[in-house]
């Protein structure tokens, strides 16, 4: 019979995201603890991603939220939520900050434009902000610097993704780019979901990307050198999408077109650099 820890596990392997690169090299307990944290992430999410009922979507998120109470009241039923309740406590994993994810995740279903990047970052904020406050947590001692690096970097990271899926939210009916930003480049919702972006979109997705390199310099610039070693699972996760952002824009900006991603074995590479060394090129 599977474990609630050999569950997350293969949860996070099936993945192949970057975000299970970034932990490899942590000790057991540590690597156990935000194994747990990127499976609960992964559920959620998938609650959007793959319910194309918007009804049932919210009855499964809100199954979660109910999950959430449970991880903390000693009682949870799902494997997750059992891998997270033996390790809440001592990693600092908070009801509020799980269900905040779940706020992020609802937004998904509720909005599918923004205004302007003020929305758009309360967004970040919830589906990655929240969730690098606790990998920080978890990968060493918390502070408000390492809370201002950590919450930078989950904003980065996401911003990189965006960038990424323009075309495959397209696909979904959703438009990540604040509005305010299509305007400045004369480029319209409809043009987006429609895949006819006009001749300045690789203008807009340059003004996105330089915005998610500001976020990832300002989370370099607060992390305390003192803090380095132990945020090298975190600066593993720069690394990586700091260098898919720079091959999405040596594609030029394809992201309509197809979906770009970094190989396994250069992530790999870029994590071992990483852990290694501590360089980000950003």
């Amino acid at each position: 019979m599977t474990s609630p820890d050999e569950y997350c596990q293969d949860r996070a392997a099936r993945s192949g995201s970057s975000f299970y690169y970034s932990f490899r090299f942590l000790p057991p307990a540590r690597r156990a603890a935000i194994t747990a944290l990127y499976a609960f992430c992964r559920e959620v999410d998938d609650v959007v991603d793959e319910i194309s009922d918007t009804g049932v979507a919210r009855v499964k998120l809100a199954w979660w939220r109910d999950e959430v109470g449970r991880i903390f009241d000693g009682s949870p039923q799902h494997p997750v939520g059992q891998a997270l309740a033996a390790r809440a406590a001592d990693f600092g994993i908070t009801r509020g900050a799980l269900l905040e994810i779940i706020d992020g995740m609802q937004m998904d279903l509720e909005q599918q434009r923004y205004l302007d990047f003020e929305g758009l970052r309360l967004y970040c904020h919830r589906v990655a902000g929240v969730v690098g406050l606790l990998s920080a947590r978890i990968f060493g001692e918390p502070s408000p610097a390492i809370d201002a690096y950590a919450e930078s970097l989950g904003i980065a990271c996401q911003l990189t993704n965006i960038v990424r899926d323009v075309g495959e939210d397209a696909r979904r009916g959703r438009v990540y780019l604040p509005h305010e930003d299509l305007q400045r480049f004369g480029i319209s919702a409809q043009d987006i979901l429609s895949l006819r972006p006009g001749p300045r979109f690789v203008e807009l997705m340059k003004f996105q990307a330089d915005r998610a390199r500001d976020f990832y310099r300002e989370a370099l610039a607060a992390l305390p050198a003192t803090e380095r070693r132990a945020q090298r699972p975190g600066l593993i996760m720069a690394a990586i999408y700091a260098a898919l952002l720079e091959e999405i824009e040596r594609d030029g900006f394809q992201v309509m077109q197809h979906r770009v991603a970094l190989t396994p074995v250069r992530k790999l590479w870029l994590a071992w650099r990483t852990w290694n060394f501590g360089k980000v090129a950003v």
